[in-house]
């Protein structure tokens, strides 16, 4: 039982911990039945599917990021900025890191946060699989800042190619054929095609060579093999290398090295092959963990170890009854959130709490303007059904839509995509600084 008017943490603004905020904000911090603190070491918010949008140019996150103390606000929790750094599960309590400003100044110290009911949703990082030179010479698309700088160093490339008379090509390797390096391939073709428009006519795609690679025997490997040989095919009809069975040893300045010894030279190299929680959980030495550091659950989303602390999305190791993990994925994650948002109310009501149950509706991979492929799950049955063009694109932007309808509420959402229909009009077609 909690407190009168309980002080509910959630820590991490990712698309499962924004959306249990938010409802929880509407529903008990407005009525004042509870008092609900989100934390997120970031001040915005981009849904982590569109990351790889964010890192060619496509998405402005400038833009179409949510302000989280701007939305808090409006929606009835409070927004406090930090990294998570400690937990205190006897005070129930946890540290915030410094804040500094960009010349190191400490602006606020080290701080502890109370708690009656904590939520950790602090999503996942890559993970490089200790493969030597890859923290060094590689980037991520964990967070938008990374996003961001890939973008920075995109642009770069281009403005090179096009203002030499002799550099021809531009050489880009992504490491991980799931659906991260697979979008992003494509992404990249579609952005090269718009230079024309923006005066940078030298880089043109026949200049772009982008290599795929894969450790595993094909691309797509959470998916169909149907979904994975059409989005190879559509990759391969761009000029994307597509590079299965192979095996990364070292990353170097010049490039990948495989386990063969083989370089494959780039200029531009991201790394996108496999997640994990971040190795400050395990550090922790609190939780239960799985191999890839993600927390141990029991069946109502709460840790093993502490009834007070409810963990969701990519950092949550939910064992299903085939004694798999349910993937980290954003439909996960909304669904995490949706029953932990139950419970919590549930629990301060003192009424049963429910079990979590992760239902499949499918995936898609978006491969830009080209193609859009995946499947989707039957309701009233377990058959999955192929679907691609159109009808896959409108049903993964409508995916985004439900998003941003958890989060804003109906009529915003509609306003939004007004409104981006009319940016169109007016806005560059991919951000160009």
């Amino acid at each position: 039982m909690m407190s009168s008017c309980p002080k509910i943490v959630v820590i991490g603004g990712g698309a499962g911990g924004l959306e249990l905020a938010t409802q929880l904000g509407r529903k008990l911090g407005k009525k004042n039945l509870a008092h609900i603190i989100l934390v997120d070491r970031n001040r915005t918010h981009i849904w982590k599917p569109l990351l790889h949008e964010v890192a060619t140019g496509s998405l402005d996150s400038d833009l179409d990021g949510v302000v989280y103390s701007a939305h808090a606000a409006k929606q009835g929790y409070q927004f406090q900025l930090g990294t998570f750094c400690g937990l205190n599960s006897d005070e129930k309590s946890i540290s915030v890191a410094p804040i500094t400003d960009d010349m190191g100044k400490v602006l606020l110290p080290e701080r502890q946060i109370q708690y009656d009911k904590l939520v950790i949703a602090i999503g996942s990082v890559s993970n490089d699989f200790n493969t030597p030179g890859v923290q060094e010479n590689c980037f991520f698309l964990d967070s938008h800042q990374q996003a961001n700088r890939f973008h920075n160093a995109l642009l770069d490339s281009f403005t090179r190619v096009h203002q030499s008379d002799s550099i021809n090509e531009l050489n880009i390797a992504i490491v991980g054929g799931g659906a991260t390096g697979v979008e992003l391939s494509a992404e990249l073709y579609h952005v090269t095609d718009l230079l024309k428009v923006y005066g940078l006519s030298k880089m043109t795609a026949d200049k772009l060579n982008i290599h795929l690679i894969e450790a595993g025997p094909r691309i797509l490997p959470a998916l169909t093999e149907r979904i994975a040989s059409s989005a190879r095919h559509e990759l391969s009809q761009l000029g994307v290398s597509v590079m299965e069975n192979t095996r990364i040893s070292e990353a170097t300045a010049a490039g990948f090295v495989t386990s063969e010894g083989q370089l494959i030279a780039a200029n531009l190299m991201l790394w996108a092959a496999g997640v994990k929680a971040a190795d400050f959980i395990k550090e922790l030495q609190f939780f239960e963990l799985n191999r890839a550091n993600q927390i141990k659950v029991q069946a109502n989303l709460k840790s093993t170890v502490n009834n007070d602390i409810y963990v969701i999305g990519d950092c949550c190791a939910f064992e299903q009854a085939d004694g798999s993990f349910v993937p980290p994925r954003a439909q996960s994650a909304h669904q995490m959130a949706q029953c932990a948002e139950k419970n919590i109310i549930k629990e301060m009501n003192a009424e049963p709490l429910v079990d979590y149950v992760y239902v499949d509706h499918g995936s898609l991979v978006n491969l830009s303007r080209y193609s859009t492929v995946g499947s989707l799950m039957g309701n009233l049955t377990k058959s999955s059904m192929f679907v691609e063009g159109k009808i896959a694109r409108f049903v993964y932007i409508s995916l985004y839509r439900m998003h941003q309808q958890a989060i804003h509420g109906t009529f915003k959402t509609i306003a939004l995509w007004l409104a981006e229909k009319l940016m169109r009009v007016v806005r560059p077609r991919m951000k160009l600084h």
